[in-house]
């Protein structure tokens, strides 16, 4: 026999709360993950690829695919240990495993719940759960782990994610914490400090290689710019609108049977929620987020305040996967994914479903409220209980606890039928010719007709709670388990035709043979019992205590029943006896099925996986075990061709599997099935369909009347237009030929005018020209010689302030460095001697402390033995004062009385140092209580003569007493003069602070004043700089002048015939050129006068205050080193106001006197730079002017 190799070919199911769930291959590919594997789908072809995960794999928790789309991250737990994989991805290719880690090699005993690539896709970031967060960072092509940190979170998830650009960059969120960490000589060094309260970070996208967006769950937006808060926003909880479109609101009639009226009273009874953003993703123009169930909201960037304003809302379709109608949008959106292009956008929701929308080209096209589109089919959100294949059509129906039935295309891998019902579904089975299904409900067992677009309830059995129903292979009979017992009923009258009692448990599975003479069921008291239809009675039995069965399966003989159960066995029972059983090694099997041809058998376990086994069933551990859901397998089934194995599980989800040989052949039977097409249509419907048809066909033939009449309506309108067109052109054609034919004669005219009179301008200006070139000749040799002495003396300026130049600024870089050394090393000395200051002061409060403890320790002993002495004092006064009578009982009241003041005293005593006032109120009480008891003792000395010695007593005990106050008072005196001293010695301390303060503010004086020095090169500079583009502006101007000397000197030369005409051109050039240039000299002769003179007057300023500063000084030098803390109050800091006017006002007269001698500069070059004015007025001294600056 040949070994069976199943190979999976499509999947429905989506597994929720995965990190980066969904994710793009390439424009028209996504990625999920389903099962404990993932599944690839196209979107436009629906074609399908599963690859598993590693051995023992209990799902996938976290997905990641690399920017280049090559590299494909999926971490997971398998045999109870995390592992984390990467595959290369290739198109049209399964994926290849790269690089694969594994138990030891990984840092955490968890498995990640986020992963991301490194933009150069060589790295790669990994994030493990609460309440303990691993962050690690791997070079994952090497295997090399380069670094690790650790955070504590109470719990919630986690998101882990690179900078765009930068490699080095990471961000990780989650519950109370949101860090930037960058990668730098083998560790993460955090970037930000977290600032404000503490948010619960549910998910964040990077939107440029600076700016990160976060979503909490209260609904915020934060937008942080290196780690600092640049944004934020509030979004609203957000409901669905109320008005949309025909065809949703249609569907959603056609699905749902519950009435809108409990919807609507439960929508007023509740409240909104509180908003929260479950996920978050980046694109071009913005970001997308969900804040709501079933919602997806844009955010585009603006250039106003609000960085990004929301754009457009996109609702998830109201329609079938939900169980609730109120609720039909209430999914969580926890992933969303752009495509490459940004064309499409991907969602995965919390109940396992997966949605496209496909993005607006352009904002024309925008609306502000859209709606989602499945990515493929709506997909079971919860168990499925259920399972059963058809024989004469490729379909299979499931059934689940999310309330839906659903019917499947194993051939074409589509979704043919769905509904949705009030109660939860937990057994299908089809009719063997496609047409109805019976679905058990935990109210009723109803029988369903399967009609072309619904499921119509034709029949309704009082049967609660059925797990468990068949119909017969002919499809006259179906049974269904009743608790205990097996009811069967026919398929055309309904009648309950027999009941199969015998079961003491409940009945867990049926089976019919293939003749329907026999029928199989199995219960969870361990009983598999074959029953004959025809007497009702139980044939054969195989009863094991210890064992709760879950399936059976027939062979297609019926004689060899193959049952499992919870004790890990795979038993083939056989004429009432368990002929063989195959251990499950350590886990449980859920469903067992087998081919029709009765060498293969498959079976599902607790883990998920599918195992193939070749009949007759082996003794050792010889099958094919593949990784198939992630939860427990319901439901497994083989079609009648041995074509496909069908499972479905706990986890939601369907794998179709293609069966093949240990070859790879496909099997072969030995006849070809033909399957059935027809299908079942309600009369109401087509009579609807029908008359819909002629209501649009009406409607056509109306349509197309009014468009033949518009057309030609049109086509007349045209072709009168065309018509005057056409008449206004020819007119105007005729028009524009006659006036070219005039234009054309007037320029032959013109062009015989022109000629001959270029013919006599050419001859003149020959004859002209030959003059001008003679006498011009002769003047340029003179302007020449000038034109030449001229740049002699130009190059000789340029020389000379070059140099000046170089000196200033070898100077200027001297002095800069020289001075920075020595404020270095000032700066350097002083902090020295501050971190010597404090740590002194350190020492001194440590000791003041230890001393204080002292003290108290020492006060609180002789407070202590002090109370004892006078407690046993008290109580022989009391045995005394018992042997009085009558008024000496007041004298004890009054003694008890003083008992508790003394007692009162000590409390207060302790206390000492914060109520010493109390302290001394109290003692002045006793004062006068004692004065009280002298002047009763006098009073009555008369009645008590024979007591006269125990008053002595008293009084010795009084005095006592005084003394003792004495001493307290003079301890209290001494403890006060060192509290003083050591209050001296700390404001001799401020004082030091103070005065050290005040060389922090001499030192940040001096080097604004090296910052002025600064500043005064820099604009000598600038000056210089001005005055040589000055220079050569003016060269230029000279140039310039020169040319329009010689040209209004050759015109004079040209009058030489008429000596009055040339005596006026002289006069003119000399008025000209000679007088404008002494009127310009003698205006800036003034204006350097004028400099002079402020510029004295600012230095005579600049002196007295310089003088007046010294004086405050030398006054503050002399004052006493160490005052008071009343005069440091106030004087001081007046003194302080008045020296920083003082140093204002200097600081802005030398910038007075700078920009002063700026301006006498640029007018001494001005004036030095014209050679006409030399020797006119003297020279600047500016030497000596900077060597004054400078003092």
């Amino acid at each position: 026999m040949a070994a069976a190799v199943a190979e999976p070919v499509a999947v429905f199911g989506c597994r929720p709360r995965v990190g980066g769930g969904v994710c793009f291959v390439d424009e028209r590919e996504v990625l999920h993950a389903a099962g404990t594997g993932c599944a690839r789908l196209h979107t436009e072809h629906g074609q399908q690829a599963f690859f598993p995960g590693r051995e023992k794999s209990r799902g996938v928790q976290a997905l990641a695919v690399s920017p280049d789309r090559r590299f494909l991250a999926v971490s997971e737990t398998a045999a109870e240990e995390p592992a984390l994989t990467v595959y290369e991805l290739a198109a049209g290719q399964p994926p290849r495993r790269r690089r694969a880690l594994a138990g030891a090699e990984l840092p955490a005993r968890e498995a990640a719940v986020s992963l991301a690539f490194s933009p150069d896709c060589r790295g790669l970031a990994a994030a493990t759960g609460p309440p303990e967060v691993l962050l690690a960072y791997w070079l994952w092509d090497k295997r090399r782990l380069l670094a690790t940190v650790r955070l504590q979170a109470p719990g919630g998830g986690c998101q882990v994610s690179f900078s765009p650009q930068d490699n080095a960059r990471i961000c990780i969120t989650g519950n109370g914490f949101f860090k930037l960490f960058k990668y730098s000589e083998g560790t993460l060094r955090q970037m930000n400090l977290q600032k404000g309260k503490p948010q619960n970070y549910l998910c964040h996208a990077w939107l440029s290689e600076e700016e990160v967006v976060c979503g909490t769950d209260t609904g915020k937006l934060m937008l942080f710019e290196n780690g600092e808060l640049c944004w934020q926003t509030s979004v609203e909880y957000r409901k669905p609108p109320k008005k949309e479109g025909s065809t949703t609101t249609k569907e959603y009639e056609r699905y749902s049977e519950v009435s809108c009226e409990l919807a609507s009273e439960d929508n007023g009874s509740q409240q909104d929620p509180v908003p929260q953003i479950s996920a978050v993703a980046a694109y071009s123009k913005g970001f997308a987020c969900s804040c709501s169930p079933g919602v997806v909201l844009l955010f585009e960037k603006t250039e106003e305040k609000e960085v990004y304003k929301e754009s457009q809302e996109i609702w998830v379709p109201q329609d079938l996967f939900t169980t609730v109608p109120k609720q039909s949008r209430g999914q969580d959106i926890t992933c969303i994914c752009f495509s490459p292009s940004e064309e499409t956008m991907v969602v995965n929701t919390n109940k396992n479903q997966l949605y496209m929308f496909t993005m607006p080209s352009t904002d024309l096209l925008k609306e502000q409220s859209s709606h989602f589109a499945y990515l493929h089919f709506p997909l079971h959100s919860a168990s499925i209980t259920g399972l059963d294949i058809c024989i004469r059509r490729p379909i299979v129906a499931t059934c689940s606890l999310d309330r839906s039935v659903r019917i499947w295309n194993y051939k074409t891998n589509t979704l043919e039928l769905y509904k949705e019902f009030q109660e939860e579904a937990h057994a299908v089975s089809l009719h063997p010719t496609g047409l109805f299904c019976l679905v058990g409900f935990s109210d009723k067992l109803r029988f369903l007709s399967l009609l072309y677009e619904d499921m119509h309830v034709f029949k309704e059995f009082a049967v609660r709670r059925c797990e468990a129903c068949s119909f017969s292979n002919g499809g006259h009979l179906f049974a269904a388990a009743n608790g205990n017992v097996i009811q069967i009923y026919s398929s055309i009258t309904f009648e309950n035709t027999n009941n199969l009692k015998g079961h003491s448990g409940k009945i867990r599975a049926v089976e019919w043979s293939a003749d329907d003479a026999k029928f199989v069921s199995c219960d969870t008291h361990g009983a598999v019992y074959e029953w004959n239809l025809l007497t009702g009675k139980r044939e054969t039995e195989c009863v094991l205590r210890s064992c709760i069965y879950s399936s059976i399966s027939l062979s297609s003989d019926a004689k060899i029943i193959f049952a499992v159960g919870s004790d890990q066995t795979l038993k083939e029972i056989s004429e009432s006896s368990i002929q063989h059983e195959v251990p499950a090694f350590d886990v449980d099997y859920t469903a067992v099925a087998v081919s029709h041809s009765k060498n293969m058998v498959f079976v599902g376990t607790s883990l998920g996986t599918i195992r193939a086994m070749k009949y007759p069933l082996p003794l050792r551990r010889d099958f094919n075990e593949y990784q198939a859901h992630a939860g427990a397998v319901t439901k497994m089934s083989v079609t009648n061709d041995d074509q496909f194995l069908l499972t479905a599980s706990e986890d939601g989800s369907i794998l179709i599997w293609k069966v093949y040989d240990k070859e790879g052949g496909v099997l072969k039977r030995e006849k070809e099935v033909e399957y059935a097409e027809e299908v079942l249509i309600m009369r109401s419907d087509i009579e609807e369909k029908s008359q819909a048809m002629l209501d649009l066909q009406i409607r056509v033939k109306e349509l197309q009347t009014e468009n033949d009449y518009q057309l030609r309506l049109k086509d007349m309108n045209y072709n009168e237009k065309i018509k005057e067109l056409k008449d206004i052109f020819t007119k105007e054609l005729g028009s524009l030929k006659t006036k070219h034919q005039i234009l054309q004669a007037e320029k032959e005219k013109q062009e015989l005018q022109h000629q001959s009179q270029l013919s006599e301008l050419m001859n003149k200006q020959a004859k002209e020209m030959q003059d001008l070139e003679s006498e011009s000749n002769q003047k340029l040799l003179m302007e020449n010689e000038k034109y030449q002495e001229l740049q002699v003396k130009s190059q000789r300026m340029q020389e000379e302030y070059e140099k000046q130049l170089h000196n200033l600024e070898e100077s200027k870089s001297r002095t800069v460095e020289e001075l920075t050394v020595y404020y270095e090393e000032k700066l350097n000395e002083k902090t020295v001697l501050l971190e010597e200051a404090e740590e002194d002061i350190r020492q001194q409060l440590q000791a003041h402390e230890e001393i204080r403890k002292q003290i108290e320790e020492d006060e609180d002993q002789e407070i202590l033995d002090i109370k004892i002495k006078y407690e046993k004092r008290l109580v022989e006064e009391k045995e005394s004062n018992l042997q009085l009578k009558g008024e000496i009982g007041v004298m004890n009241k009054r003694l008890s009385s003083l008992q508790k003041e003394l007692k009162e005293r000590n409390n207060d005593i302790e206390e000492m140092k914060l109520e010493q006032q109390k302290l001394q109120d109290v003692i002045k009480s006793l004062e006068k209580d004692i004065v009280a008891l002298k002047t009763e003792i006098e009073e009555r000395a008369n009645t008590i003569q024979d007591k006269e010695k125990h008053i002595n007593d008293l009084k010795k005990k009084n005095q006592e007493l005084e003394k003792f106050k004495f001493v307290l008072d003079h301890r209290i005196e001494q403890f006060k003069k060192q509290i003083e001293s050591r209050e001296n010695d700390i404001e001799m301390m401020n004082e030091q602070i103070h005065e050290m303060e005040g060389e922090l503010e001499r030192f940040q004086k001096e080097s604004t004043h090296l910052k002025l020095n600064i500043t005064q090169l820099q604009q000598k500079l600038k000056a210089t700089d001005h005055s040589m583009h000055r220079e050569r502006q003016k060269k230029q101007n000279m140039e310039a002048l020169i040319k329009r000397f010689k040209m209004d000197l050759h015109n004079c030369v040209g009058l030489i015939q008429d000596y009055k005409k040339l005596k006026y051109g002289i006069r003119e050039l000399y008025t000209k050129y000679v007088q404008q240039l002494d009127m310009e000299n003698v205006s800036l002769i003034k204006e350097i006068n004028d400099l002079r003179q402020e510029l004295k007057a600012a230095c005579t300023q600049v002196h007295d205050l310089q003088s007046t500063l010294r004086l405050t000084k030398k006054k503050q030098a002399i004052q006493d080193p160490a005052p008071s803390s009343e005069l440091l109050s106030s004087p001081a800091v007046l003194r302080l106001n008045a020296q920083k006017e003082n140093e204002k006002i200097i600081e802005m007269q030398q910038l007075e006197i700078q920009y002063l001698r700026d301006q006498i500069k640029e007018k001494g070059q001005s004036l030095a730079g014209q050679p006409l004015l030399d020797g006119m007025f003297p020279k600047l001294n500016l030497e000596r002017s900077h060597k004054t600056q400078q003092q």
